[in-house]
């Protein structure tokens, strides 16, 4: 397997495991540390403010992966990250808080796009959804690590050494970034003609598809993100990344097995499998009133995660001409972006920081991956 894919490939991977370690290490503390700044009714902001920004990134990181190169852009979004760990700590207020969010998200709207267009190159096309399945492997493995980590982290050495581990880790994926090959044959000079975005620089039309169902099933994740830290705390798990844990081993277990899957059977119907999982998983956490299942949700959404995430990425990458490929990834980020904003922000209208109104916010992310199940169905029968 390892000769099947180029050098750059394994060390693009390895580079977007750390960063994604270094990234999910903070987020299941940050509920509690808004609440010690006084904003407990802050906490569904958390990640819609830092998605509205890496929302706003994604089309000039898309334009400038097309134009000034993939590296160029994943380089601009781990100095942002890496900046704005090193000043968490720092803030002594909810509205400063908020604000280093913002500016976080503009750096993870950069390292992804830059990285997803840069593994597409690599791809050959007849490998391109077990590739994908490989780049989402490692995806999950940073975002699991990090969940399980933060724990020990803050036990250990506190908020401030959270945020620094976290800085560090980031930066070490960019170090690996040196040996990695750039795939943009005709780089340019980056300027700030670069920086006008035209409607064509926003949205990829042929990625519509894609984008669709990863808004709808995104904004599953975004509930996830926001309500499991303290789900955990209701349920006496001590660990506020317990749901990673087992979401990350099922996740990384279909991926392995299941990489070939949308190349043999489709996109689409591979995408129709993955949300029916996805749908159970949403109606589980619902009525999770006990660790067992709560465990069996977690890992059933991994299941379908597993499953669907690198699915998308192939769809896209088979619908995105191949000089846009940087506006394409950054099409389906977007989508990914105003997703898990749309479902972190639903939890102000349905959560009150108690386990009795959990029930309300999961059938909520239940309807939103039913909406996107019709949608693939619709589309198997009446689009080629």
């Amino acid at each position: 397997m390892m000769r099947s894919y180029p050098r750059s490939f394994w060390l693009a991977s390895l580079s977007m495991l750390l960063f994604m370690v270094g990234f999910n290490l903070i987020i299941p503390e940050l509920n509690d540390f808004i609440v010690r700044l006084g904003g407990i009714e802050y906490k569904g902001l958390i990640f819609t403010v830092f998605t509205i920004s890496a929302a706003i990134a994604r089309p000039f990181s898309g334009r400038l992966s097309d134009y000034v190169g993939r590296k160029w852009v994943m380089y601009a979004g781990v100095a942002i990250a890496t900046g704005v760990m090193f000043l968490y700590p720092l803030s002594s207020s909810v509205l400063i808080f908020l604000m280093l969010r913002f500016i976080h998200g503009l750096g993870v709207g950069f390292t992804p796009t830059g990285a997803t267009a840069l593994i597409t190159d690599l791809l050959p096309p007849d490998r391109r959804g077990s590739g994908m399945g490989l780049w989402g492997t490692f995806i999950s493995l940073g975002i699991g690590l990090g969940q399980i980590m933060s724990y020990y982290v803050v036990r250990e050495f506190g908020f401030n050494g959270l945020f620094i581990c976290s800085s560090i880790l980031t930066v070490a994926s960019s170090i690996l970034l040196f040996w990695v090959e750039e795939t943009l044959e005709h780089k340019e000079k980056p300027g700030w003609r670069h920086l006008v975005l035209k409607w064509r620089d926003v949205f990829e039309p042929p990625v519509m598809p894609a984008a669709m169902v990863m808004f709808f099933t995104a904004s599953c994740s975004g509930i996830i993100f926001v309500i499991s830290p303290d789900f955990s705390g209701f349920l006496g798990i001590p660990n506020k990344g317990w749901f990673f844990l087992f979401y990350v081993l099922s996740t990384i277990f279909v991926r392995l097995f299941s990489g070939r899957l949308s190349d043999v059977w489709g996109r689409r119907q591979t995408l129709i499998l993955g949300v029916s999982i996805l749908i159970i998983s949403m109606i589980l956490l619902a009525f999770s009133r006990d660790t067992l299942t709560y465990t069996i949700a977690s890992v059933i959404f991994g299941m379908a995660t597993g499953l669907s995430s690198p699915t998308l990425f192939a769809w896209t990458a088979d619908l995105s001409h191949p000089n846009r490929r940087g506006v394409g990834s950054g099409t389906l980020f977007i989508a990914l972006e105003f997703g898990v904003m749309f479902g972190s922000f639903s939890t102000t209208w349905f959560y009150h920081s108690n386990i009795e109104s959990i029930r309300s916010s999961f059938f909520f992310a239940c309807g939103c991956a039913f909406v996107a199940l019709l949608y693939l169905i619709w589309h198997l029968r009446y689009r080629k």
